[in-house]
């Protein structure tokens, strides 16, 4: 072996050294910043975490209140605290807008706990997380219409806000929930109507019919139902149908004598 070798070796030997003794350090320095980091709540006990959980949710903090909530719940899940703390973990998370994680907390809670005295709430809540009403910066800006909105959200919520008034008709949250029903359904009858509109213009009238039909077919009592009809009288006109519109616009000019999508009288 040539002493170039042994010095190229030697230089790789301190090379894999040097690497090591930064890796150690580096895992040193973790160590101890862990050590620096020890948790403060270790020794608090149920009463103390749900109220120093409580001033982080009046302050809006839902993360720190959620994390001071979830370790209460784990440390003391027999505690009179406990049920109040997943509840209010569901709560967090729907308002941080969250909605999958509130939705499972919801559900846990209700699996959990099905005799509770505020699991009505617990309800109202899983529908309110289901369909969020607040559209957002862009959904502002655009001036977007909730039936603009996935669909399925909106029935998802219905079926929520719908079970929480069978099961609990006398609850306080039920007039609410009957409430945002109404406005869910006509939600979704508009949004039928509007990809009727879409397929309309686009002279793609069966469709258009199709989707007009089930606004008339399932969303009876919707506002949106006099505009299915008056699509209905425009796509059959479009195809020729004679028989067809005559009964669309006669059915359309019984319940909406006034209706601006009666055809122009010749």
């Amino acid at each position: 072996m040539t002493a170039m070798q042994d010095t190229r070796r030697f230089a790789r030997w301190w090379a894999r050294l040097a690497l090591l003794l930064a890796a150690a350090a580096l895992a040193g320095c973790s160590w101890l910043g862990d050590l620096g980091k020890a948790d403060q709540t270790a020794k608090w006990d149920a009463d103390k975490l749900y109220a120093e959980a409580r001033i982080e949710i009046g302050n809006g903090a839902w993360a720190k209140a959620r994390e001071l909530l979830q370790k209460l719940e784990s440390r003391f899940p027999f505690g009179r605290h406990a049920q109040q703390a997943l509840m209010e973990i569901a709560y967090t998370y729907y308002k941080e807008g969250e909605s999958a994680q509130a939705i499972q907390a919801c559900d846990r809670f209700i699996r959990q706990y099905p005799n509770h005295p505020s699991v009505d709430y617990v309800y109202y809540l899983k529908g309110l997380a289901s369909y969020n009403e607040d559209l957002g910066l862009i959904g502002r800006v655009l001036s977007q219409d909730v039936s603009d909105r996935d669909a399925k959200a909106a029935r998802e919520a219905f079926d929520v806000f719908k079970d929480l008034v069978n099961r609990f008709p006398d609850s306080k949250y039920a007039d609410d929930a009957r409430a945002r029903m109404r406005y869910l359904l006509n939600a979704q009858a508009q949004a039928e109507v509007n990809v009727a509109r879409f397929y309309f213009a686009r002279k793609a009238y069966l469709a258009a019919i199709q989707r007009s039909q089930t606004v008339v077919r399932e969303f009876q009592r919707s506002p949106a139902v006099e505009e299915a009809l008056g699509l209905m009288v425009r796509s059959y006109a479009a195809l020729d149908m004679e028989d067809l519109q005559a009964d669309a616009e006669r059915v359309l000019r019984l319940n909406f004598p006034e209706s601006r999508f009666l055809p122009k009288q010749k």
